[in-house]
């Protein structure tokens, strides 16, 4: 391969076509994760462990996407950066980076103890549930994904939003309604399904919107958005 074909190869790894197609997997992924612990797994952290008996096989296939949905959240944030450039603010770039990061390691946190409470259930399940650490376990969960992850989502969507209000590299339209969404998930006291859903569609929307901009556009550059 010549240095021509290496360069145009390397280019086409941060068109934003790229991200687009990351966020889009992302989505994909971690809906189908969450919808598949929602239907398996009650929302109350007090439960009976009775899922463990009958949804453990359910719960085993979520688990195993949500890696994936983490890279592909990992290749979005990076190619995001990328197309923001030289426009870059250093201080909300900074908590749109940190808080992207605080959100996908709380999620793979939860669900490396879920993934814990199913395989200690298969070898020691009375043992297991009648000691006390699932209810500990479970309750540990729930704190940091529906109040943690879910606020630190809230936070990348803020950062990302202001970002875009200071480089009207995205409509502000778009960026006012990230920041009614994100203040959704920052007040929220809820562990509802709705609620949890909201980040990912949000960054398949955001996702969908760069493809559509980057196939309008020959050369693939994003280009400012002209002030309201």
């Amino acid at each position: 391969m010549t240095d021509e074909q290496l360069n145009l190869t390397h280019q086409k790894l941060k068109t934003p076509r790229a991200a687009a197609l990351a966020g889009i997997l992302f989505t994909v992924l971690f809906t189908s994760t969450v919808v598949l612990l929602r239907l398996s797994v009650p929302a109350d952290p007090a439960d009976a462990g009775t899922w463990l008996r009958e949804r453990a096989g359910t719960v085993s296939l979520a688990l195993s996407l949500l890696p994936f949905a983490g890279i592909a959240f990992l290749w979005f944030i990076g190619v995001v950066r990328d197309r923001l450039g030289h426009l870059e603010d250093q201080f909300f770039s900074t908590v749109f980076f940190g808080s992207g990061l605080l959100f996908l390691a709380m999620t793979f946190v939860s669900a490396a103890l879920a993934g814990g409470i199913v395989a200690t259930y298969a070898l020691e399940h009375s043992r297991f549930i009648d000691s006390g650490m699932y209810t500990l376990i479970r309750a540990v969960m729930y704190r940091v994904t529906n109040v943690y992850a879910i606020k630190m989502a809230g936070v990348f969507m803020i950062s990302l939003a202001t970002i875009w209000v200071r480089t009207r590299l995205m409509p502000r339209s778009l960026a006012f309604l990230t920041y009614v969404l994100a203040l959704g998930l920052l007040l929220s006291i809820t562990s509802s399904l709705w609620v949890t859903l909201i980040f990912p569609a949000w960054v398949g929307a955001v996702s969908a919107y760069i493809l559509v901009t980057n196939l309008r556009s020959p050369s693939g550059k994003p280009t400012q958005q002209p002030g309201v």
